[in-house]
């Protein structure tokens, strides 16, 4: 019997692409360079199995092909909102993701973000490369305390308490959360974490606000003018999740008006394209989407996404299935 056909289109760490090469017939992009939506919709009609990224559209039209020879896609990744999944299960294919096993490494990334932000490091080491660093003196790039503020945070699932867990018994800080519903009461307590029905009311009383939440047609563009505005001056915004749950020109307004104290974001609306304002902005700290990028954590994906096809394959449910 043949193995089944897999398309990865894009380089992933050198250990999973040998364990799913020892397995499946895998082609590479060895140019990793993103695909077109030809040759994306193409490799519907090629291969059997198409593993796609964060980097890789495929809204609903690219799944309108007759010869369509692919049964699942194995996404490299948790999130999955560049992938029309309504329309590919329409087509009889299973979609897959892979969660937990970015949880920590997206989790130490926000509280970087929010370390860099608070004691103003990204300025600083501009500062210093540029050669205008001449000495200390007592009012340079005076940032602000962390330990014993109070953190915010946008969506409580896994990635959202782990910062809690982080920030609060790492630093002292008071956590608040804003989710779809409580967190269990036992979680509650052990992080001291206290429920904002009200996202408005989180943002004003947050030294620091975090978004954790999925993409999604709920929670695109949550973070907006309105809500902003609730946020005080001294206050930091914190992205780590989707780019499009942030307004971001609402975002660069506040940010060039002093509304509020600075952002840091790692993930952008139209990636990889950053709006040239954002770029000008001391007050923001700007990271190319590094949420996940460990060498543990990004074989770790890739192995899930190796458990999915392998378990689709031998006719049992994929542990990740959409």
């Amino acid at each position: 019997m043949s193995k089944p056909k897999v398309l990865i289109t894009r380089r992933w760490p050198e250990a999973v692409e040998k364990a799913m090469a020892a397995i499946f017939d895998v082609t590479l992009n060895i140019d990793d360079e993103p695909m077109s939506r030809a040759a994306l919709q193409q490799a519907l009609r090629n291969y059997d199995a198409v593993c796609p990224c964060v980097t890789d559209s495929m809204p609903e039209d690219l799944f309108a092909v007759d010869d369509c020879k692919t049964r699942i896609i194995g996404n490299y990744g948790v999130g999955f909102n560049h992938i029309a999944v309504d329309a590919a299960k329409a087509k009889g294919l299973v979609v897959t993701n892979t969660p937990d096993v970015l949880t920590d490494a997206t989790a130490d990334l926000a509280m970087t973000l929010m370390l860099m932000l608070a004691r103003r490091a990204g300025e600083g080491e501009r500062q210093l490369r540029a050669g205008k660093w001449h000495g200390w003196y007592p009012t340079h790039l005076m940032g602000t305390q962390v330990t014993g503020k109070t953190l915010g945070i946008v969506g409580m699932g896994r990635i959202g308490q782990a910062m809690a867990e982080k920030a609060h018994f790492g630093f002292g800080m008071r956590i608040l959360y804003h989710n779809r519903k409580p967190i269990p009461p036992a979680e509650s307590r052990r992080l001291q974490a206290e429920y904002c029905a009200e996202l408005t009311w989180l943002m004003s009383k947050s030294d620091f606000v975090a978004i954790h939440c999925p993409s999604s047609p709920l929670t695109r563009h949550m973070i907006n003018e309105k809500t902003l505005g609730y946020m005080r001056p001294d206050a930091f915004l914190i992205n780590t999740s989707r780019g499009d749950v942030v307004e971001e020109q609402a975002l660069i307004k506040f940010l060039e008006k002093g509304l509020i104290a600075g952002a840091g974001l790692d993930v952008y609306e139209q990636e990889p394209r950053v709006p040239e304002a954002l770029l000008k902005l001391e007050n923001a700290v700007l990271l190319p989407h590094l949420g996940s990028a460990t060498e543990e954590i990004r074989v770790a994906m890739g192995m899930r996404v190796l458990g999915n096809l392998n378990a689709f394959f031998n006719g049992e449910p994929p542990p990740d299935q959409l």
